[in-house]
């Protein structure tokens, strides 16, 4: 016995170097083998699996997406989410963009594989396609008016969702069915929309399908394949609508001024109403307001509301929907309420961001701030609190700045605003200039640095085409002064040349649907242009 415990150091010592060998050296041949992955659907939730090595390891995972490739020596991938000591499946984070995972395995002393290819999700295929998320068969059949929902194309303005009395001849495609259509919309601008069946309720078979759209209505991508619809009569039809929680972006952080975004209902509200509250409603789904809620609002727009107030405080907050007639009264019931949560920042943030709409969020006409993928601090490699607001000239973002900013405590402040100055006539360079010194002197008295992003180019037809306003006709001339001053500052992130078309003389069609908002590959590259430029920063 004696012996056993005198040799069991030398034992231990051998064994834990002829696994440091095995590992160091790849004498198994472990990186030459690949991962057998598959995905399944676990309720509303996607599940990563893969075969387990023969090797004793555990697994790393890390949620990427591609970058443009268009700023020079930018990395291949932008990192969201690093998730280790998994065993052989990974819950897949939610997203509304083309999401990879890349896979490795670590022993003992450390990695000993890694995935010589990224594992792509497949609720974005190609050619892109919408994906459905609710699927209504005999364990979950629908009602007369159910909400068809998939995951959302990115750059789609909205979708057409065709009916049928059966699968279309040839699956996919761009074309509507000749043989088994029923009717179809184009007028979807949400990914989601609450079907009426009632008038083919008697119909032995009924299929839906759904394709994104352009601007133009122009096709993007093709068909979903067509999905059928078991109806159960007797089942309650949704009177309220649904909120769109759905692909929301890893690492979600609530902007300042919030936006709040649903799915609307079928029947023609007039308006809708959203109430805020720091606490759950005693009762979801109930018909009367809140008497202490902190704020509601009521909104013509069908598919969105903004928050007109800034969200400081930390803490749970609660909001809801909820449809009205032509004369204000409730059609149906209030939604279900969705949390967010504000964080605490006790001893301020390291970076904040400040500015206009462009800062805030949305594109593709249709997509607002709550959309994160089109945010560009989303693909930021830090973290950073948004402080900026929709529809801000450079004064009203220069007001704000004491409310707004102060209560951050930020390190740096990343500042973009003056857009919606460059559109209007009545607002001069000059002043722009004036209102970005202010800021920038607000910045040094409080012992934050101010580094400035230079404004972007305009495209003047898209703006009109979008919005139905004409541009200022000098808004070069302004964009050229505003920029001149934003050059000269010790701190500075130079965006405008990357965002021209071929000609030199507008911001690039492919890059903004609406002519004044970067759409999600032109978010991703102010991003990687500013990460690029981390050296700016104070640490």
């Amino acid at each position: 016995m004696k012996n056993i415990f005198i040799f069991a150091p030398v034992i231990a010592f051998f064994t834990f170097f002829m696994i440091y060998i095995a590992e160091a050296t790849d004498v198994l041949l472990l990186n030459e083998m690949r991962l057998e992955t598959s995905f399944k659907s676990e309720g509303d939730q996607l599940v990563l699996t893969w075969k387990p090595l023969f090797y004793p390891c555990k697994y790393r995972v890390e949620t990427v997406s591609r970058s443009t490739g268009a700023i020079p020596n930018s990395p291949e991938y932008h990192k969201f989410i690093d998730e280790a000591a998994v065993e052989n499946s990974y819950i897949v984070p939610s997203g509304a963009i083309p999401m990879y995972y890349l896979i490795s395995a670590y022993g003992i002393t450390g990695k000993v594989y890694e995935s010589p290819a990224v594992v792509a999700n497949p609720n974005y295929p190609e050619p892109p396609k919408p994906v459905p998320i609710y699927h209504y068969n005999i364990d979950n059949p629908a009602s007369l008016m159910p909400f068809l929902v998939w995951h959302s194309v990115p750059e789609a303005v909205c979708y057409e969702v065709e009916l049928l009395s059966a699968p279309p001849e040839i699956e996919g495609g761009i074309s509507l069915s000749k043989m088994f259509h029923l009717e179809s919309t184009q007028q979807i601008f949400t990914n989601g929309w609450q079907a009426d069946l009632r008038p083919y309720q008697n119909q032995i078979s009924i299929y839906w399908r759904a394709r994104a759209l352009g601007f133009h209505h122009e096709p993007i991508g093709e068909f979903c394949k067509a999905e059928p619809i078991i109806i159960d009569v007797n089942k309650p039809i949704p009177d309220c609508p649904l909120i769109n929680d759905f692909d929301k972006m890893p690492n979600f952080r609530e902007p300042l001024y919030p936006v709040y975004d649903w799915i609307p209902l079928h029947a023609k509200a007039a308006r809708y109403e959203v109430e805020l509250l720091d606490h759950k409603p005693p009762i979801e789904n109930d018909t009367e307001p809140s008497p202490d809620s902190l704020w509601r609002q009521s909104t013509v727009d069908t598919a969105s509301c903004y928050d007109e107030y800034g969200r400081p405080f930390a803490g749970d907050y609660y909001w809801r929907v909820r449809a009205l007639d032509a004369k204000g009264k409730p059609i149906g019931t209030w939604s279900n309420s969705s949390k967010f949560t504000v964080d605490a920042y006790e001893n301020g943030v390291e970076v904040a961001v400040f500015g206009d709409s462009i800062s805030h969020g949305g594109g593709a006409v249709s997509y607002s701030p709550y959309a994160l993928e089109y945010s560009y601090l989303t693909y930021l490699d830090f973290p950073a609190v948004n402080l900026s607001r929709s529809g801000d000239t450079s004064h009203t973002t220069l007001e704000r700045f004491d409310n707004d900013v102060l209560h951050y405590r930020p390190k740096n402040l990343i500042i973009m605003t003056g857009t919606n100055s460059l559109r209007a006539p009545t607002i001069s360079a000059d002043s722009v200039v004036d209102d970005l010194e202010e800021i920038r002197r607000k910045c040094v008295k409080n012992d934050i640095r101010p580094i400035f992003l230079t404004l972007m180019p305009l495209n003047p037809v898209n703006i009109k085409n979008s919005f139905h306003t004409d541009t200022d006709p000098k808004w070069h001339e302004k964009l050229d002064k505003i920029n001149d001053y934003i050059r000269k500052q010790q701190y500075y992130i130079d965006l405008e040349p990357y965002f021209y078309d071929m000609y030199n003389t507008k911001l690039d069609d492919r890059l903004s649907v609406d002519g004044i908002h970067p759409d999600i590959r032109g978010k991703k590259m102010m991003a990687e242009i500013i990460n690029q430029r981390q050296d700016l920063f104070i640490k």
